[in-house]
C-alpha cells in the first residue's frame, strides 16, 4: 500500500486534508500536527482545515486508528483530541527546545543582511510582555504557530510559563477545530440535508481565508501606518 501511495504522490497533496485521512488515517494526522508545530519545514501543512475535516470523520478515524470504538461520538472526539493534543504539545516543545539551544548563539551573532539582533531583542520584549497570549493566539494562525515556539525558546521565555500556555493553547485549538467539524457536519445534515464531506475543497479554502485574514490585515495596517509616518 505504501508503494502505491508513493507512486501516485505529489507534494501538493500535503495541502489536502482528505489525503491524510484517505491514505494514512489517524497516525498521518498526528504526525502532520507534530510537524506543523515543531519543525521548520512543516509551516505549510494544513493544520486548521486538517483538524476540522478530522472532526467530520472522527468516528471512522478512531475506529481504524486505535482499533476500538468508545461507545459514543463524544467519547471518540475526546480521545481523538487527547491524542492529537499530545502531538501538538510535543511538537511545540521540540520547537521551543531548538530555539532555546540556538538562542545564545543568535544573541552573540553579528548583524548580517538577513539577521538583525535588534529584531531578536524586540521579540524578547514582546514575549516578556505578551508571551502567554502570543503562544495561545499563535495556535490559530497558520505559519505563525510553527515559528512561535521557536522564537519563544530563542528569546528565553520561562519554561514554566511556556509550558502552561502551550498546553492551554494546544487543547483550545485542537478541541475547537475537532468539535466544529464534527458538530457542524451533524447540524448541516440534520437541518439542511447538506453533506460537508461532498464539499471539502470549498470548506478548506474558506478556513484558509478566515485563518490567514489576520495576517494580511496586520500587514496592510502596518504598511498604511508606515506610509503615514513617511508623509511630510
Amino acid at each position: 500500500m505504501l508503494d502505491f501511495i508513493l507512486l501516485d504522490f505529489h507534494w501538493t497533496q500535503l495541502l489536502q486534508p482528505q489525503w491524510y485521512i484517505e491514505n494514512g488515517g489517524l497516525w498521518f494526522i498526528v504526525f502532520a500536527v507534530f510537524a506543523e508545530t515543531g519543525l521548520f519545514a512543516g509551516f505549510f501543512l494544513p493544520g486548521d482545515s486538517l483538524l476540522f475535516v478530522t472532526g467530520i470523520f472522527s468516528d471512522k478515524l478512531v475506529t481504524s486508528g486505535l482499533g476500538i470504538h468508545f461507545g459514543s461520538s463524544l467519547l471518540n472526539l475526546i480521545v481523538l483530541g487527547i491524542v492529537i493534543s499530545l502531538a501538538g504539545n510535543i511538537g511545540n516543545f521540540a520547537g521551543y527546545w531548538f530555539g532555546k539551544k540556538s538562542g545564545p548563539f543568535l544573541f552573540e551573532r553579528k548583524d548580517t543582511f538577513l539577521f538583525k539582533k535588534k529584531y531578536l531583542l524586540q521579540a524578547k520584549e514582546f514575549y516578556d510582555k505578551h508571551g502567554g497570549g502570543a503562544i495561545v493566539m499563535a495556535r490559530f494562525i497558520p505559519i505563525v504557530r510553527t515559528f512561535a515556539p521557536i522564537v519563544a525558546g530563542i528569546v528565553g521565555m520561562e519554561t514554566k510559563k511556556f509550558t502552561f500556555y502551550n498546553i492551554t493553547g494546544c487543547i483550545a485549538w485542537v478541541f475547537s477545530m475537532l468539535f466544529a467539524g464534527h458538530y457542524l457536519q451533524k447540524l448541516f445534515l440534520t437541518a439542511f440535508d447538506f453533506d460537508l464531506t461532498k464539499h471539502l475543497e470549498v470548506i478548506v479554502i474558506g478556513i484558509v481565508l478566515i485563518t490567514t485574514a489576520p495576517i494580511f490585515i496586520k500587514l496592510f495596517l502596518d504598511k498604511k501606518k508606515n506610509a503615514t509616518k513617511d508623509m511630510p
